[in-house]
Parts: structure tokens; sequence; C-alpha cells
């Protein structure tokens, strides 16, 4: 998937705990789990705000695209 989950490098350089977010934007830990570790297929724009508002960071330091090799597009 070429969009990758940055959230645990944002968490570790603000010293926080997912426990700890979960806590400051009333998120469970098992969907902040699923999140951080990929396996999310949609995120809401009101829980990307409330991630970010918590880490004081921008979208872009919680998402990122990551092109996928040529010879992987389309199987061939």
């Amino acid at each position: 998937m070429p969009i990758v989950i940055r959230l645990d490098r944002e968490l570790v350089e603000q010293k926080m705990t997912l426990t700890e977010l979960s806590e400051r934007i009333g998120i469970t830990m098992a969907n902040l789990s699923i999140l951080k570790t990929g396996k999310a297929k949609a995120v809401r724009f009101s829980t990307l705000e409330s991630i970010c508002q918590a880490l004081d960071c921008q979208p872009g330091d919680i998402l990122e695209y990551v092109a996928e090799a040529a010879d992987d597009v389309g199987g061939v």
C-alpha cells in the first residue's frame, strides 16, 4: 500500500504513548492500534484532526505516500 502511517514515529518524537494519546483524544486503543499498524482502510478527518492537535503536528507528519516499484504495479 503506497500510504504509510507514521504514527509510531510521531509518538516517539513527542515522547507520548499510544495509551496517553488514546486518553487525550477519546479514541480506543484498539482503533489507534489498527491505525498505527497500517491495517486501517480509512481514517476520518475528525480523527486525524484530533491526533494532530494532541501531537502538535501536521497530517503529513503522520501520513506518507511511498510510490510502489514499477515492477510491482500490475503484476507484470
